[in-house]
């Protein structure tokens, strides 16, 4: 496999992957092909080759060619080109980080260091659909998959603190037009009081930039993440259960519920766990089985200055390692756990598995 077409590349999660596929040198014995929904002729990016003229994403026929396709371009592209490319004939692999296809029956939903196995069964069996996890999913099993693996876990609970840029570049640069929207509130002489009447007042005025939220962020939360389920779920809690359940493949399936929160932070998810186990598993096997599961797990030790240093949004943006802390048995009774995980959304949440994936199929 060497042909391998990237389309998206130029959003969020796209320049994300690029730069990682640039810094590892993965590049190097594929022959990329990039493409554009709207620039098409345009120079491509310069891999170290010189740019190549971009090609058109919606042209069948040159992507029927190729032996891979990478797309972080979205949903909406995923659903109109994905099915016109098979029902042409075209048998090469498919690698998204869109969540159309994740729960289609004939594709996998990819995390190796979770479900490697899993990836190669598939493989073996002929799946050429490889899409990556919803993010907070993701990031949860990097962190606890240890529980997993020893099937201690009956249940969990996961509250989820998700950044702005979960929602989108647009979105990220409203929560600054916020932000300066309430720092110029603040002048000298005013009383703490004085100033939160006057920020409040600014949040709630028509004038306050809310186009993408549909309200404000900065300086509050939004406890609604996706669109609505007819349980009364949000999507996006729907997925936390379902979609763990398809990257594990168990034949258990394990409850998963809570509720998703958008926060101010600018870049990477954190989430509250709390963990029902099946047994009063010693606290510390129980942190030799997360911090043993995958090299990536960062275990923070439960204690104010390392929480402050270790376990926050900017503690870990940019970075591959999943921080774990706050762990403790819980008040309500032995086989009760809590703790918090924090991971850069945009690496092991979306970029990272399918930067893997496509160097699996490339055999390396």
């Amino acid at each position: 496999m060497k042909n391998i077409g990237f389309i998206g590349w130029r959003g969020m999660v796209g320049s994300v992957l690029m730069d990682r596929m640039q810094a590892e040198n993965d590049f190097s014995g594929l022959s990329p092909v990039f493409f554009s929904t709207s620039q098409a002729g345009q120079a491509g990016p310069d891999i170290g080759v010189g740019p190549q003229p971009l090609q058109d994403a919606f042209d069948i026929a040159i992507l029927a060619g190729l032996d891979a396709i990478v797309t972080c371009q979205g949903g909406d592209y995923t659903r109109v080109v994905h099915p016109q490319l098979r029902a042409a004939g075209w048998e090469g692999y498919w690698i998204d980080a869109a969540s159309s296809l994740r729960m289609e029956e004939d594709s996998l939903i990819i995390l190796d260091p979770v479900n490697r196995a899993v990836i190669d069964r598939g493989i073996e069996n002929g799946v050429k659909d490889f899409i990556g996890a919803n993010c907070t999913v993701s990031l949860m099993l990097m962190g606890v998959h240890g529980l997993f693996n020893n099937n201690w876990v009956e249940w969990i609970s996961s509250m989820t603190y998700q950044s702005a840029s979960g929602a989108g570049a647009e979105n990220m640069i409203e929560l600054i037009q916020q932000m300066g929207v309430l720092g110029r509130s603040c002048t000298p002489g005013q009383s703490a009081l004085e100033l939160e009447q006057v920020v409040s007042g600014k949040m709630r005025g028509t004038e306050f930039p809310q186009e993408q939220f549909g309200t404000a962020l900065a300086g509050s939360l939004i406890p609604w993440i996706d669109r609505c389920m007819d349980n009364g779920q949000t999507r996006e809690e729907w997925k936390g259960e379902n979609e763990t359940h398809k990257i594990l493949q168990g034949e258990r399936f394990i409850p998963i519920d809570g509720q998703c929160v958008r926060v101010g932070a600018m870049r990477c998810h954190s989430q509250a766990l709390t963990i029902k186990l099946n047994a009063d598993v010693p606290l510390a096997d129980i942190e030799a089985a997360i911090t043993g599961a995958n090299e990536w797990v960062q275990l923070v030790p439960n204690e104010k200055a390392a929480t402050l240093a270790q376990l926050t949004p900017i503690s870990v943006s940019g970075q591959l390692h999943i921080s774990v802390g706050r762990l403790r048995k819980m008040t309500i009774g032995p086989e009760y756990l809590t703790c918090f995980t924090v991971g850069d959304q945009l690496l092991w949440g979306a970029a990272e598995p399918l930067r893997r994936m496509l160097l699996i199929l490339a055999g390396r």
